[in-house]
């Protein structure tokens, strides 16, 4: 049976995040995008046992009115961490008219267009302060696909990648966060449903499935192994034809 050690895995983590910085950054802020959700206040707290929470910076993007913002406020005044407000609701509403006028835009297009003008805000800010921009994904999202590529998958590094949504809520609560943003439910804060809304099945089933090997329903396995070999090419780097003169 599969045994989660929360503490040692926040302490290789957090040993890992400063090799990184020590060689790609030292003294540099960590900057990551802060929705209120349990990724990103998951992986803020261990930047903050890792750099220091002087060192870390949290960026909020809503797009016009966020009603959980309130959450967002929560983890950054829990963490004494600083923070930086860009409402991308003007740019998002801009560019989305300027494609609409060239031609129809997709469904998909449209839910997509606000993080990947958030990922373009945050790397702003991070640009600006000299900082690492942290990716939040977690394993279970990303064995699925569950983000938007050249958006919320991508960063300079990545803490939280290697641990399942079950492992990384073990974490939260290790690291003494509010039960309220380590238990909410994961949302895109998009479409108005949550991620298991989306996906079809639910994080424990698909946790359980990718650690322990316990399968889920076969109408469950089916759709879990569609959508992990249908995205597979999310977690490479762009492929480049080999040319060798």
């Amino acid at each position: 049976m599969y045994l989660f050690n929360v503490q040692t895995a926040i302490d290789e983590c957090c040993r890992w995040v400063q090799d990184w910085f020590a060689a790609n950054g030292d003294g540099c802020p960590a900057v990551l995008g802060i929705s209120g959700g349990k990724d990103s206040s998951v992986c803020a707290a261990l930047l903050c046992k890792a750099l220091g929470a002087h060192r870390v910076v949290g960026v909020m993007m809503p797009r016009g009115i966020q009603p959980d913002i309130d959450d967002s406020l929560l983890l950054c005044k829990h963490l004494g961490i600083r923070s930086v407000t860009v409402n991308i609701g003007a740019a998002a509403d801009a560019l989305e008219a300027a494609v609409s006028e060239a031609l129809p835009l997709s469904v998909q297009a449209k839910t997509n267009l606000p993080p990947r003008i958030r990922m373009t805000a945050v790397y702003a800010v991070s640009q600006s302060l000299n900082g690492r921009v942290a990716n939040t994904c977690n394993l279970s999202e990303d064995w699925v696909g569950y983000s938007t590529r050249w958006g919320d998958s991508v960063g300079d590094f990545a803490p939280l990648a290697k641990f399942t949504v079950t492992e990384v809520k073990a974490i939260g609560k290790a690291l003494g966060l509010p039960e309220s943003l380590v238990e909410k439910p994961p949302s895109d804060g998009l479409c108005g449903k949550t991620d298991e809304d989306n996906l079809g099945f639910t994080y424990d089933e698909l946790d359980a499935y990718i650690r322990q090997g316990i399968l889920p329903s076969p109408e469950h396995k089916a759709l879990i192994d569609r959508k992990h070999q249908m995205n597979l090419f999310k977690l490479e780097m762009m492929p480049a034809f080999p040319y060798e003169p």
